[in-house]
């Protein structure tokens, strides 16, 4: 205990008997001196002592997918920080298939008098779900803000990344690269993400090829899941059609799409570019190391807290979406069309 208290002492610049005084809890302490000894026992990895834990300004609901995907935890991260910073307490919950429904977890949340809650690519990207869920939820008083989808009918702050400009930048890199076969690889259609996916990818690729829009649609736009398998059989299937190029909606896809390639002896970058989408965490050291567009994770995690904390805090956000702009981080997985011979 004394090496503890010397180190103690040492690291926030005060006496072994001051750092007494502020674990004991006795009086007589300058409040600055006080958060000077508490910091230093974070920093020095100590546990704060019972008495002396800040309170908790309350539980804050984090409703996510299944974890598997690493951009996932990736934001989960982002806004569990970000809230105990504001002195809330984070709690995490999983939807994953054939387990607790979106509709159970938001029970379970409420029950136990949270905050508030922040869903994360929820039953709001769903265009086939019913939205009154979240009406009901606002009447019972819950402040909540809805990230990666949109609904007209939700009275709520949404916070986006651009989708539409996503496929813009990743055709755009493409085309530049000499690519005029370029195939989409995403999710079920259902999903307001992949609808708004579609819509920049269509209008891109029109803008720059000049093909036709029900073409494009045809042709070069192929539904999967959002896996490593999903992104597997789209790619395999739009490679069949003749594609040099295949732009996937998550990276995890894009993993797939790389693995359709090999499996046809196909070279990835020199006979097949692949982009993916999240930049999630580790894609960059990958075989090759993957070339995507980087969903603005820090940004859209701290927008979802500080919104979620005004509307807990009495004054509301805005009832509209706030839509942050992704970045083309281009790494070893695109490279010039085939026509265009090596780099």
């Amino acid at each position: 205990m004394t090496a503890r208290l010397a180190d103690i002492a040492a690291q926030a610049g005060v006496s072994e008997a001051t750092v007494s005084r502020v674990l004991n809890g006795k009086p007589g302490v300058a409040s600055t001196t006080r958060e000077s000894v508490l910091a230093a026992l974070d920093v020095l990895g100590y546990e704060r002592p019972v008495k002396l834990r800040r309170r908790s300004a309350g539980l804050v609901g984090l409703i996510t997918p299944e974890l598997e995907n690493p951009i996932f935890p990736a934001l989960a991260q982002v806004i569990g920080q970000a809230l105990t910073r504001q002195g809330y307490t984070p709690v995490l919950a999983t939807q994953t298939p054939g387990g607790s429904t979106e509709d159970e977890l938001t029970e379970m949340l409420v029950d136990r008098g949270v905050s508030g809650i922040i869903f994360v690519s929820g039953l709001h990207a769903d265009t086939t779900a019913d939205m009154q869920r979240y009406e009901k939820l606002r009447a019972q008083g819950v402040p909540f803000v809805l990230v990666d989808g949109f609904s007209p009918q939700v009275q709520a702050p949404f916070i986006s990344p651009d989708d539409r400009a996503a496929m813009q930048l990743a055709v755009t890199h493409l085309v530049s690269l000499g690519h005029t076969r370029i195939g989409l690889a995403l999710g079920p259609r259902r999903f307001v993400p992949v609808l708004r996916k579609i819509e920049g990818f269509v209008k891109a690729v029109h803008d720059q090829l000049g093909l036709s829009e029900q073409q494009i649609e045809s042709e070069l736009v192929q539904h999967s899941l959002y896996t490593l398998e999903g992104g597997q059989a789209a790619a395999s299937a739009l490679m069949d059609r003749g594609c040099t190029a295949v732009v996937c909606a998550s990276d995890m896809m894009a993993l797939g799409a790389i693995r359709a390639a090999r499996q046809r002896g196909l070279e990835v970058p020199d006979d097949v570019s692949v982009v993916g989408f999240d930049d999630s965490p580790l894609i960059a050291f990958t075989d090759p190391p993957l070339t995507t567009v980087r969903k603005p994770v820090p940004a859209m995690g701290q927008a979802a807290v500080r919104t979620l904390l005004e509307e807990v805090g009495g004054t509301p956000a805005p009832h509209s979406e706030f839509v942050f702009m992704p970045e083309l981080v281009v790494r070893g997985s695109t490279a010039a069309g085939p026509l265009h011979g090596s780099p």
